[in-house]
């Protein structure tokens, strides 16, 4: 029997508006790879609009690693390529000819092949950037040999989806994936469930890694906590790590020989009609998810969870290492005398609101900040939530002064971004910490590059 580890900090945010377990089919026509998405990516473009691709056809590389290719997840053509300041490359727009196409990498026994036959094939295949690292959430180096892989199979951020659903039917591409990952490491490969509601015999009867139990509230799913109870970093550790439908994709190519990019999504949130899942590929434009499905009016429409998702377009693309589409309301209205009202229907961390007597209770959110960017306080409300040996405000301000040694001191290896976004959350500061917190880690990876 694996261990259980309880988190015993954190939040869960309910919101309206989870995803009915169906899956339809999406037919969507444009897709597009983002830049952006990649943290430390410096991209060069192998192609030019009008330039037609299979799956699997290089876009573009990353110009400091020439040989971590990002490939077309669909066969067609190339329509746009839009750049935004200073001719930065923004996106990639792929117009698909409905034949999904691939080209053939070779399917291969990945039990007759080296450490360094896998990582190749993985390279040319544009598959590698499906493959992160900690510290800095940056495409892993194909050089390093991480001490461990961690596979988080579940998300228990707000509306998140359900990966035994996902993964449902799936258990030898399953285990073909863990067998590659079991070749690039020395160390163990670690599928972290979620001790009460992970039921798929998928993750449950994977075979050669190591199991383990979480239970608690969010962030309980995040990769850094996992890492925290299992294997911590520290300075000059290496860990590597992905989702379940990343580990699906490393399967298949070595099965079939081809990048199959397919991603099923959630769409989410209280302005969605239905709620679902729907089957498309990486990087699929939003409009056929949405289009008739959403309720009128100012919505936010964000390419992940409303935690630490970006915002995207109503006609725009899901990220690249997104499984969840949300759309709540927009906050663009103010409150006369907001705080005097019992606020019946408004979440409350602290109990300033009589909503905290119910606390199974769904909420209907928008993005209103309910007050203005102010100076921080110390209210100690962040080390409620925050389930690390840090201090978390003590770091965030190490990082806004840029005191590299006291970043390392505080433990900034051992953390991402989303990792401090109950801190923004229940922030009286109202400051956007998870930004600061991205800047600290660029800053680090700069400095010891």
């Amino acid at each position: 029997m694996s261990t259980v580890y309880k988190i015993r900090k954190g939040l869960d945010i309910k919101l309206i508006g989870e995803a009915e377990k169906t899956i339809v089919d999406l037919k969507a026509k444009r897709f597009a790879i983002k830049p952006p998405d990649f943290t430390g990516c410096f991209p060069k473009l192998m192609v030019q609009e009008g330039d037609a691709v299979k799956a699997g056809s290089p876009l573009f590389f990353d110009k400091h690693r020439d040989n971590i290719l990002f490939t077309s997840p669909v066969s067609g053509v190339v329509t746009d390529i839009e750049r935004g300041a200073k001719r930065k490359l923004l996106k990639v727009i792929i117009e698909s000819d409905g034949k999904q196409e691939a080209i053939d990498f070779g399917a291969v026994n990945v039990d007759k092949l080296d450490r360094k036959s896998i990582i190749d094939q993985l390279l040319k295949s544009g598959v590698w950037p499906f493959i992160r690292q900690r510290p800095y959430s940056v495409i892993a180096n194909p050089e390093d040999e991480p001490k461990a892989i961690f596979i988080s199979a579940f998300d228990t951020a707000p509306l998140a989806p359900d990966f035994d659903l996902i993964v449902h039917g799936h258990g030898d591409v399953f285990q073909a994936g863990l067998d590659v990952l079991l070749k690039l490491t020395s160390g163990k490969v670690h599928l972290n469930i979620d001790d009460k509601n992970t039921t798929s015999k998928v993750f449950l009867n994977s075979k050669n890694i190591q199991i383990n139990r979480f239970s608690g509230s969010h962030p309980a799913g995040n990769v850094s906590v996992h890492a925290s109870r299992i294997d911590p970093m520290n300075k000059g550790d290496v860990i590597w790590y992905m989702r379940p439908q990343e580990v699906l994709t490393i399967g298949r190519l070595f099965l079939e020989g081809r990048y199959d990019a397919e991603r099923i999504i959630a769409v989410t949130g209280s302005e969605v009609v239905k709620p679902k899942y729907y089957k498309t590929l990486v990087g699929a434009r939003i409009t056929n998810m949405i289009g008739g499905n959403v309720n009128e009016g100012n919505n936010r429409y964000i390419s992940g969870n409303v935690l630490t998702g970006q915002k995207i377009e109503k006609d725009g693309f899901v990220g690249f290492y997104d499984s969840m589409i949300t759309v709540i309301p927009e906050g663009d209205y103010y409150e006369f005398f907001g705080w005097l009202l019992p606020g019946f229907k408004k979440f409350s961390v602290s109990g300033t609101y009589i909503s905290w007597l119910f606390p199974n209770r769904k909420y209907r959110l928008d993005t209103n900040l309910h007050g203005g960017i102010r100076s921080y306080v110390m209210t100690g409300k962040m080390e409620k939530v925050f389930p690390f040996d840090i201090y978390p405000l003590q770091l965030i301000k190490a990082i806004l002064v840029e005191d590299i040694d006291l970043m390392e001191n505080l433990g900034i290896y051992e953390i991402d971004d989303e990792d401090f976004a109950l801190c923004e959350v229940i922030d009286t500061s109202k400051t956007n910490i998870q930004e600061i917190v991205r800047k600290g880690l660029d800053l680090i990876r700069k400095e010891m590059s």
